[in-house]
C-alpha cells in the first residue's frame, strides 16, 4: 500500500557530500568592485578547451563505423547591539528569519530532478561554521573591542569599543583612529599614536579581543530569505548556506551579488571556488545585502561522465562540445555525445563522434548525453570454490554457463550440482528493490497519525526504532546472488564480471538470528529444523515461530516449520518478531527483513 506524504512534514537531513577544494586564494577587498568571471569556469588546464588541441582530443577515443552527424526534427536570530564573541557565534549557527517552517533549513537534493553544478556546496557545513576575526586580514569596524596595555613610564589598561566615527580613546594621547585598518595593522598603528607623545620607555600592546556581530540580508533565488546574524568575517558562503543555498532550479552560482547602500561592492562566482578554490574576503556589515540573481544560461551532461550536471554559463561566453567535456569529465570509454536543441517549438537532435564534435557550439537548454558505442568482443569471469584450475576464464561475448564448466577442474569435494552464480548488476536491481521497500516504509512511518499525546508519544519512540533500522539496512549491501535452476542450468549466458562459485560439499549446518545459541553443527539426516534449533538452545524471546528461513547452498530458499529436514550445506536463519502499533509498517518492516536475509544473508530487527 502506498502512502503520499507531504513534502514538508519533516525531512531526513542529507549526508553531507565531499567537495573537493584547492586552498583557497583570499585577497581583502573590502569596498573594491571587482567583477564576476565571463567564463562559465575559471581557467583549468585541459587540453579539450582550445581547437588546436582537437587531435591530441581526438586521439583519446575510437572511432566507430557511423561518425559524424546524424539529424532529426521533432515537433513539439537576533542579536544585541554589544554581544560577546560567543553569543555572535552562535548566532551565526542558527537561522534569524522569522519565518518559522516545518521543513529542514539545509538544502536536500531531489534525485528524481536534473543535479545542478553547485548545489552541493550548500548541506549545512558553511551555516555552522564562523568567521575569525583574529587574522591579519580582517579589516577593523565600528563595535570591536580592543585590547590595550600599555606599560613603564606610564601604566595602562583597558579594552575599548571603536567608536561609531572609527576610534578608541586613549588617555593622554586622544583618539586613534583604527576603523579600516587590517588586524596585522593594529600594533603598529597604536604605537605609532604612543610615540607621539611618549617618545621612550612606554611599551605598547594592542590586540584585537573580540568582533561585533552583524546581520545581513540574503535575497533574491535562494531557499529562505531572510535577516541573518554573524560575523563580519563570515564568508558569503556561511550566510547563503544559513538561508538553505541557493535555489538550485532558478538561482545563479555565477554571479552572486553583494550590495552596501544600493551599491554592489563584489561579485562571486562559486564556480571560480569549486574549481579554483579563489574566494575573496569581504568584510560585512549590518544592513548589507547578499543578492542571488536568477539564473543564467545553462546546458546539462550526463552519460558517461565523471561530473553528471548542469552548469550555468554567461551570455556572452562560447561553449562548445570540448569546453563541456572538458568540465564534465569524460569516462575512457566514452565515444559519442548526443545533443538535444531545443529552439522554439522544435525540438532536433544531433548526434557526433567524440573526435569531431570538439568545436560544435552548445546553446543555452541544450543537453548532451555522452555514450559508450563499443560492443564487447569478449568477457572475462571468475571461478571460485572447488575448482584447482585458473581463477579467471577470458570467453567469447555471449558464452553460456556450460562453456566454462568443461573447462573446470574440480576437486573430490565439488558440488556442481549447487553451483551458483554472483552478478553485479543482480546485487545493485537487488539494492534498488530494499530502497524501495525502505522508501515506502519511510512514508508509511511519516504519515502514522495519533489520535492521543500518550498514542504520539509511543509513535514517536516507534518512529525512531524504525529510522534507526532503516539506516542499518540502507548500508546492507546485497551479494547478487543468482539460483541456477535445475535441468536449465548450463544455458544461463554469462556477463562480463560474473563469478562462478562452485561450493564444497560440507556436514556443517549453520542456525543464525533469533536463537539462543547461533552457531554451526554437523550434519545429521534424521535431525529435523526443530532438532537443530533446539541444539542451538533454542528460539530466543525475539523469534517469531512461524518465520524459519532455510537457504540450501544453490541460493534457492523457502520458509519451513519445525519438522522440515535438513539437506547437507543448509543455513537455518530464524526471523526476529515485528511489533509496532501500525499494522501495514509492521508487514512492510516483516517483508524487508525477509528480503534482507535473502540478499545479504543478514538478519537485522528493530
Amino acid at each position: 500500500m502506498n502512502f503520499q506524504v507531504k513534502k514538508n512534514v519533516i525531512l531526513i537531513s542529507a549526508i553531507m557530500l565531499a567537495i573537493p577544494l584547492a586552498n583557497a586564494n583570499t585577497s581583502n577587498n573590502n569596498d573594491k568592485n571587482s567583477k564576476a568571471s565571463n567564463n562559465i569556469l575559471p581557467p583549468i588546464n585541459t587540453n579539450f578547451a582550445t581547437p588546436q588541441n582537437s587531435n591530441n582530443y581526438g586521439n583519446n577515443y575510437s572511432t566507430p563505423s557511423h561518425n559524424g552527424r546524424l539529424s532529426g526534427s521533432f515537433t513539439s536570530g537576533q542579536i544585541p547591539a554589544q554581544s560577546t564573541m560567543q553569543e555572535a557565534v552562535q548566532a551565526s549557527q542558527l537561522p534569524t528569519n522569522s519565518v518559522i517552517t516545518a521543513t529542514s533549513h539545509y538544502q536536500n537534493i531531489d534525485n528524481s530532478q536534473e543535479k545542478v553544478f553547485g548545489e552541493q556546496l550548500f548541506r549545512g557545513a558553511f551555516a555552522t561554521t564562523s568567521g575569525s576575526t583574529f587574522n591579519d586580514s580582517y579589516v577593523i569596524n565600528s563595535g570591536d573591542n580592543i585590547q590595550v596595555r600599555m606599560w613603564g613610564a606610564y601604566q595602562y589598561a583597558s579594552t575599548m569599543t571603536v567608536d561609531p566615527q572609527g576610534n578608541i580613546f586613549l588617555p593622554n594621547i586622544g583618539p586613534v583612529r583604527v576603523a579600516g585598518i587590517t588586524n596585522g595593522m593594529l600594533q603598529s598603528t597604536v604605537l605609532s599614536a604612543v610615540n607621539r607623545v611618549y617618545r621612550s620607555n612606554v611599551g605598547v600592546y594592542a590586540s584585537l579581543e573580540e568582533a561585533q556581530p552583524v546581520r545581513v540580508f540574503v535575497t533574491g533565488f535562494v531557499r529562505q530569505a531572510g535577516y541573518y546574524g554573524g560575523l563580519s568575517a563570515d564568508s558569503i558562503l556561511s550566510y547563503l548556506d544559513r538561508a538553505g543555498g541557493i535555489d538550485p532550479q532558478r538561482g545563479s552560482y555565477i554571479d552572486v551579488q553583494v550590495l552596501r547602500n544600493g551599491q554592489v561592492m563584489q561579485h562571486v562566482n562559486l564556480y571560480d571556488f569549486l574549481w579554483n578554490g579563489n574566494l575573496e574576503e569581504f568584510n560585512f556589515r549590518t544592513g548589507d545585502v547578499i543578492r542571488v540573481p536568477p539564473q543564467r544560461n545553462t546546458f546539462s551532461i550526463s552519460g558517461k561522465v565523471q561530473n553528471p550536471y548542469s552548469y550555468e554559463f554567461n551570455d556572452n561566453t562560447r561553449i562548445t562540445v570540448g569546453t563541456a567535456l572538458s568540465i564534465a569529465g569524460a569516462n575512457a570509454d566514452a565515444t559519442n555525445v548526443s545533443i538535444t536543441r531545443s529552439a522554439g517549438r522544435e525540438q532536433t537532435s544531433e548526434y557526433y563522434a567524440l573526435k569531431d564534435a570538439v568545436d560544435i557550439p552548445i546553446y543555452n537548454g541544450d543537453k548532451m548525453v555522452v555514450t559508450s558505442d563499443r560492443y564487447a568482443g569478449t568477457i572475462a569471469v571468475s571461478v571460485q570454490g572447488a575448482h584447482t584450475g585458473n581463477g579467471a576464464m577470458i570467453l567469447p561475448y555471449g558464452s553460456r554457463l556450460k562453456d566454462v564448466v568443461k573447462q573446470l577442474k574440480l576437486n573430490p569435494l565439488a558440488n556442481i550440482s549447487h553451483l551458483t552464480i554472483y552478478r553485479q548488476s543482480v546485487a545493485e536491481q537487488q539494492k534498488q528493490m530494499i530502497n524501495k521497500s525502505l522508501d515506502r516504509l519511510e512514508e508509511m512511518t511519516l504519515a502514522s497519525q495519533s489520535l492521543t499525546k500518550e498514542e504520539a508519544s509511543l509513535r514517536q519512540d516507534d518512529a525512531k526504532l524504525i529510522q534507526q533500522f532503516i539506516a542499518k539496512a540502507r548500508n546492507v549491501k546485497p551479494t547478487g546472488q543468482i539460483v541456477v535452476v535445475e535441468d536449465s542450468w548450463q544455458d544461463v549466458i554469462l556477463q562480463q564480471g560474473d563469478i562462478i562459485k562452485i561450493p564444497e560439499q560440507t556436514s556443517v549446518i549453520t542456525v543464525n538470528g533469533q536463537v539462543r545459541a547461533q552457531g554451526a553443527l554437523t550434519f545429521n539426516k534424521n535431525f529435523t529444523v526443530g532438532d537443530y534449533i533446539a541444539k542451538s538452545g533454542g528460539f530466543d524471546d525475539n523469534a517469531d515461530i512461524e518465520k524459519i528461513l532455510v537457504i540450501h547452498q544453490n541460493g534457492e530458499h523457502e520458509i519451513v516449520n519445525s519438522v522440515y529436514r535438513i539437506q547437507q550445506g543448509d543455513e537455518i536463519m530464524v526471523l526476529p518478531k515485528v511489533k509496532t502499533k501500525n499494522v501495514e509498517i509492521t508487514r512492510g518492516i516483516s517483508q524487508i527483513v525477509y528480503q534482507l536475509a535473502i540478499a545479504t544473508k543478514v538478519i537485522l530487527g528493530l
